[in-house]
């Protein structure tokens, strides 16, 4: 249990950042925005996540980064989107960050910009696909605290979504199913 108690003592020091579930219409059907991140060296390198990134003294609030970092990341501008909803924070121990997700809804069709130095790849993922319980997998991962567990992910085209990503998709699932439900 020691190991477990400290991954998590860095959680008052943990840096602040914010990220973008987005949901916009596309072909009359509703789509997540997901991207796939560029290589660099760093823990989040390559992986699959929603826009976002750290708090700058520029952002007067979480919903700001979240906004600001959709605009650079992938150039829809904040005036496209409405933020609906929050989300529960997730300590995310090997980079040391503390994420703040914000639901986010545009009603129109979007033209994504990608910045080429963070986006590798801009994913959309339709809500039929989401909702369906065929996207979700179990698979074995090699991570910064544990060798070879299986973790619950989603599948979103050929990449395999996981760690924070994935659990703060599992809540907009279950929120997505309860309003329509």
């Amino acid at each position: 249990m020691r190991w477990l108690e400290n991954r998590f003592d860095n959680l008052g020091n943990a840096r602040k950042a914010a990220v973008m579930m987005l949901l916009y219409p596309k072909d009359e059907v509703a789509y997540l925005l997901l991207i796939v991140r560029n290589s660099y060296p760093g823990v989040h390198s390559s992986q699959i996540g929603f826009p976002g990134g750290k708090v700058e003294e520029s952002d007067s609030n979480l919903e700001e980064t979240a906004l600001r970092e959709t605009h650079e990341e992938v150039g829809i501008h904040p005036d496209k989107i409405k933020i609906i909803k929050t989300f529960s924070e997730i300590y995310i121990p090997p980079s040391n960050f503390l994420v703040a997700p914000f639901m986010g809804i545009s009603h129109e069709e979007l033209s994504f910009v990608p910045d080429l130095d963070e986006v590798k790849r801009v994913l959309e993922f339709s809500i039929v696909d989401f909702l369906d319980e065929k996207s979700i997998t179990k698979v074995k991962m090699s991570t910064s605290y544990a060798t070879d567990i299986e973790v619950p992910a989603f599948m979103v085209d050929k990449y395999i979504v996981w760690g924070a990503t994935a659990m703060m998709m599992s809540e907009l699932k279950e929120t997505i199913k309860n309003v329509l439900l």
